[in-house]
């Protein structure tokens, strides 16, 4: 099965103040900050890649800081919940340390019989900590504070807020490869059995939801996994026949990519490993350093000047 898509590569949000950011996600929850790069399209900002180790598809939560930008608004057509697996046993940590950072919570919950935590990060991006029903094997990155007992593993889920969710249910299962696994009441859990984690996509069914806005605090796409350019391109070639606009091939320097937006609203990405965060910076030092475009690196001087210090 070389042709298919290996669950959840990235995702990508807006944030606000960069420091801030970076502060929540590397100190509160214990993320590598694999990457600091500045966004293509906009260089006077950051984009910051937080992880695992090794930066590990699957594990990478991504921003662009926009200081001052207004707070989005979630609802229907968007992504509207961020799931991270995390060890059996450990929910009881996370709330002490949501309690002893003001971080704003719920009490723990259960669906699909797992157990979750769900809490807001400082620009109001939601999140659930979830117990999988299988054990997560992979290898967390630690910290002082957030050892293995208790880090994150990577991606668990998505959940993605529709009106309707028929057409892109058929994306999911006709391009992505995606099965329907349950349903409960208006949650619909599709997973992909290419891969063993980063696997599950939920769809909500909310007839009446208005439609969400994509500002401060909310996920501005998220990117599925191939393995190479070769797979990649073939799904270009599928979706281009659906009759879906989709970009051409963009080198983002650390993945080739290419995007579309599915018939329900939400921007998809389609993001290749190759060739890997690893590419411009050993492992041993990824984050550590600003690393920019080629198309930039004559504004080096510049914007180390503007962009705001993160330490």
């Amino acid at each position: 099965m070389e042709n298919t898509i290996n669950g959840i590569h990235h995702i990508t949000a807006i944030a606000g103040n960069a420091k801030k950011n970076y502060d929540f996600y590397t100190r509160v929850l214990g993320l590598r900050l694999v990457k600091k790069t500045v966004n293509f399209d906009d260089p006077g900002t950051y984009h910051l890649y937080y992880g695992d180790g090794n930066g590990t598809p699957g594990s990478i939560l991504t921003f662009f800081p926009w200081e001052g930008i207004a707070t989005g608004r979630r609802g229907a057509r968007q992504v509207t919940e961020i799931g991270y697996s995390v060890p059996e046993g450990s929910l009881d940590f996370w709330l002490k340390r949501f309690e002893n950072n003001n971080v704003i919570y719920n009490k723990p919950a259960e669906k699909f019989g797992e157990q979750y935590l769900t809490f807001l990060d400082p620009d109001g991006l939601k999140f659930e900590l979830i117990v999988p029903k299988t054990a997560d094997n992979r290898t967390p990155w630690e910290t002082a504070e957030v050892t293995a007992a208790n880090a994150t593993k990577g991606f668990h889920s998505i959940t993605i807020t529709s009106n309707k969710i028929e057409a892109t249910a058929k994306i999911l299962t006709g391009v992505l490869g995606y099965r329907l696994l349950e349903q409960h009441v208006n949650r619909y859990r599709f997973i992909t059995d290419a891969v063993e984690n980063a696997a599950i996509v939920d769809l909500v069914e909310v007839p009446g939801e208005v439609a969400g806005h994509v500002a401060g605090g909310s996920v501005h796409h998220v990117a599925f996994r191939v393995p190479n350019e070769k797979v990649l391109m073939e799904y270009r070639e599928k979706i281009a026949g659906l009759g879906l606009h989709i970009t051409d091939k963009i080198d983002r320097n650390y993945f080739y990519s290419l995007y579309f937006r599915e018939p329900g609203g939400v921007l998809f990405e389609i993001a290749t490993d190759n060739p890997g965060f690893a590419v411009d910076e050993p492992a041993e030092l990824l984050g550590t350093g600003l690393k920019l475009p080629v198309q930039y690196e004559n504004l080096r001087s510049e914007l180390e000047k503007t962009l705001p210090s993160l330490v």
